[in-house]
């Protein structure tokens, strides 16, 4: 069916519905055939389920489409979209294997390139004649999946970010756009996904995350968050169009979301949006890994798109308390830029909840093998706080490290001291994107100072979250003679080192144990280097000795050996800093004595502009 064009017989009282499917998607797959959630096996099921269900026979049926590099490269990096379209040839059959090793949750095979493009193009493709009126509404059975995918990188079982590209593709076309996302103790887990990241600059408002404090949440967790976020936003923004980002990981049975929601609520919350954008909705594949569940849960989607009659259930639960009380967090956040949001929540309503769920400890942790708890969990957040950060007790390792004192020695941004304390007692300076959560421990570095060191500074990768496009500092791990780096040096804890490493490293990791104690304190001192797996996925996991001062030693943290060597080969992208991040660099240097500005614009020249050899 793949290869069939526009097929389907249709009856001028049925909404044009159009659906891609094509079987390219599943060249996909593990290289040695081994068994992972994210499978082809995913979008077959879904396709046999509704062509047993005469589905496809109704709508409108598109055929693949791979996607055009300019419209991947307005999402994406031209290093990314290059490795993506090459990662399958056969000059990367000897390095596709280790490039994977080195992204977060994901794997290549000799089918992964042309997956890849036809998932992002079919959602562009079917993105497209819904938004010119060809169709009313339609739905992509694509994969890989899109929705982890970063800028310059893949993540998370996902290549491309296809739903980004599609509504990148509408955005010049002058359709306007909000995001929304529904967020957990899931994958990534990192506070990208927290209520207080609500966009920034003229996007502020427009990102609306809504966490979990734990999973089992339910058909009336979500309809509650339907009802009192999400729809009283829509009335007021007025979409022209609606791109779902359809991942079917809260259903019921989904072994890596932990949530409980039927094909019944799928529907029910596809048939609230249905009001909206005159009902141009495009559904696009994402998460979702049990077989049974997302078969059942895409047809109750489908029948909702072809104004079938619903399919049976029903909502007789209560919300978790829990819940109510993320609901009105959000609200409350979002009040000033959603004024539909400002009222309170009568008590009548929420006084009527579930108990929390009382997790089986003799049931196996399947979330937890993929995904690792976030790192502030909701249960102690009081709503009439005029603080948005959740509170947090303190841990017997905190106390233990708090004693210990390590030189942290920064040879980036964090050579600016303002730049710096950002990571004690959070906050952000001119220049940053996000703001940093900041350390358990606030207090000031107890002494700063400056030294050289003898190793290759160079900068790398396309952008940050926290800088947005352009390179950043990377330390190379090996010494080398005739090279020489500036390097500031703040006397602070190790119970801090830990909360800097943290954010660093954009980990999921909760803090009940330190990633760096005093045995890895040690033990670093022989070694010389330790690479963190905890924080594998991170630019910066590896802790590199450089010795001692006043018998303190000096820590810093860089990329690994491996990864040095991927930037010399060119797997990793070197690029210059952009002019945000260099500036701090140049205030670093200059404000801490070492250099003019002239100077300290020339070090960094150098540092950009030099071969890595």
């Amino acid at each position: 069916m793949g290869e069939v064009e526009e097929s389907g017989e249709m009856n001028s009282s049925e909404r044009l519905v159009g659906i891609i499917y094509d079987e390219k998607m599943c060249k996909h797959h593990t290289p040695d055939g081994d068994s992972h959630p994210e499978n082809p096996n995913r979008i077959r099921v879904i396709w046999n389920k509704l062509l047993a269900n005469n589905i496809p026979q109704r709508c409108v049926v598109l055929s693949g489409k791979e996607a055009e590099d300019k419209y991947l490269m307005a999402v994406h990096s031209e290093n990314h979209v290059n490795l993506i379209r090459n990662i399958s040839s056969k000059q990367f059959d000897s390095r596709r294997n280790r490039i994977a090793s080195k992204l977060n949750s994901i794997y290549f095979n000799e089918g992964s390139s042309e997956a890849a493009y036809h998932a992002a193009g079919s959602v562009l493709e079917l993105a497209e004649r819904i938004a010119k009126g060809d169709l009313n509404s339609g739905a992509a059975i694509v994969r890989p999946p899109g929705h982890h995918a970063e800028y310059d990188e893949a993540m998370g079982f996902c290549l491309f970010n296809n739903v980004a590209v599609a509504a990148s593709f509408l955005l010049d076309e002058r359709v306007r756009t909000m995001f929304l996302h529904e967020f957990g103790s899931f994958y990534p887990g990192n506070d990208d996904g927290f209520y207080t990241m609500i966009g920034e600059g003229p996007g502020t408002g427009y990102n609306i995350n809504v966490p979990w404090e734990h999973a089992r949440c339910g058909d009336a967790d979500y309809l509650a968050v339907w009802d009192h976020i999400l729809i009283p936003v829509a009335k007021k923004f007025d979409p022209d169009m609606i791109i779902v980002s359809a991942g079917f990981d809260a259903a019921v049975g989904d072994p890596l979301g932990g949530c409980c929601v039927t094909p019944y609520g799928y529907s029910v919350m596809l048939k609230k949006l249905m009001d909206f954008a005159q009902g141009k909705i495009m559904l696009a594949l994402e998460g979702g890994y049990n077989l049974d569940s997302i078969a059942n849960s895409f047809l109750a989607c489908m029948k909702v798109l072809l104004e079938d009659k619903p399919v049976s259930g029903s909502v007789e639960a209560y919300p978790f308390e829990s819940t109510w009380r993320v609901i009105q967090a959000v609200r409350k956040k979002l009040s000033p830029y959603w004024p539909a949001l400002a009222d309170e929540l009568p008590l009548k309503l929420t006084i009527q909840n579930a108990p929390h769920p009382v997790r089986d400890e003799k049931a196996p942790n399947i979330v937890s093998e993929i995904v690792q708890e976030v790192m502030e969990p909701f249960s102690k957040l009081k709503v009439e706080d005029n603080q948005d950060q959740v509170a947090t007790s303190s841990t017997s390792w905190r106390s233990e490290l708090s004693k210990i004192d390590i030189w942290y020695a920064s040879f980036g941004s964090n050579m600016w001291k303002p730049r710096f304390l950002c990571y004690i007692e959070g906050g952000q300076v001119d220049g940053m994107k996000k703001p940093c959560t900041g350390s358990m421990d606030k207090n000031l570095p107890k002494e700063i100072l400056w030294k050289n060191f003898p190793h290759r500074l160079y900068f790398g990768r396309d952008s940050t979250r926290t800088w947005g496009p352009g390179g950043v500092a990377f330390l190379h791990p090996d010494s080398s003679v005739g090279e020489k780096t500036y390097m500031c040096l703040y006397k602070i804890t190790l119970e801090q080192f830990n909360d800097v490493l943290l954010q660093e490293n954009v980990s999921s990791y909760r803090m009940n144990s330190p990633v760096f104690d005093l045995a890895s304190l040690q033990s670093i001192k022989n070694k010389g280097s330790i690479s963190l797996e905890v924080f594998k996925s991170g630019w910066y996991h590896n802790v590199v000795y450089l010795g001692n001062e006043r018998d303190i030693p000096i820590l810093t943290m860089t990329c690994s050996i491996s990864d040095a060597e991927s930037f010399k080969l060119g797997e990793f992208p070197l690029r210059r800093p952009s002019k945000e991040y260099a500036n701090t660099l140049v205030k670093g240097l200059v404000e801490g004595g070492q250099l003019s500005e002239e100077e300290a614009i020339a070090y960094i020249e150098e540092a950009s502009s030099k071969p890595l050899c």
